[in-house]
């Protein structure tokens, strides 16, 4: 994929979806909190991932205000949610497929 504005406007997008069907999920069993709803955890990989895309974005191209502002936000939401993300001595967006298939057991 290469990296471009467009592709990161869609995976913020997808982050957007995904807690707010999080959000329906808890309300759904009985209006659990965010934080202790098992899905966070994967939601704090997609953000680190996303957040990473971003830096790197950033570093590459001239990337307009409002999606620089997205970034940043994203930026301080992974720091409140660092401590569920998914521990590795690399990060996922760093491995191979191979990589990635054998940590996942594939």
């Amino acid at each position: 994929m290469a990296i471009t504005v467009q592709n990161f406007i869609k995976l913020a997008n997808l982050y957007n979806q995904t807690l707010m069907t999080m959000s329906a999920i808890c309300v759904q069993k009985g209006g659990i909190a965010m934080e202790n709803y098992v899905g966070r955890f994967f939601a704090a990989d997609v953000l680190e991932y996303i957040v990473e895309y971003g830096r790197r974005l950033m570093q590459n191209q001239v990337v307009p205000s409002d999606v620089t502002s997205v970034i940043e936000r994203l930026t301080k939401q992974l720091d409140s949610v660092k401590q569920y993300v998914t521990p590795s001595q690399k990060p996922i967006y760093e491995m191979s497929l191979e990589e990635f298939e054998k940590i996942m057991n594939i």
